[in-house]
């Protein structure tokens, strides 16, 4: 993945494809924790630094895969945006 096409996703997408990265993050980042909580041992640097601390290094070695889901995800999230916001009622006078 190369610095002009997330740029170009950007250019293209705008906030749906930073929404969409966010939400990835969120969500992983959760995960980990989670994980990490119920009782899955990490070891190494992670182990020693608390829950969250961990689990933000777990989720910030996971980011080539993040930005790959963002990439694939955004166009199919931007759709299902449109066609919600077409569904609704317009307020309009």
């Amino acid at each position: 993945m190369n610095k002009a096409k997330l740029k170009a996703l950007l250019a293209e997408y705008g906030s749906v494809a930073i929404y969409t990265y966010l939400a990835l993050f969120a969500v992983v980042l959760i995960g980990f924790a989670l994980a990490i909580k119920i009782g899955i041992k990490l070891e190494g640097t992670a182990s020693g630094v608390g829950l969250l601390g961990a689990a933000w290094v777990a989720t910030k070695l996971t980011q080539p895969l993040r930005i790959l889901a963002t990439v694939a995800l955004t166009p199919i999230v931007a759709r299902v945006w449109n066609v919600r916001k077409k569904e609704l009622p317009s307020t309009d006078g």
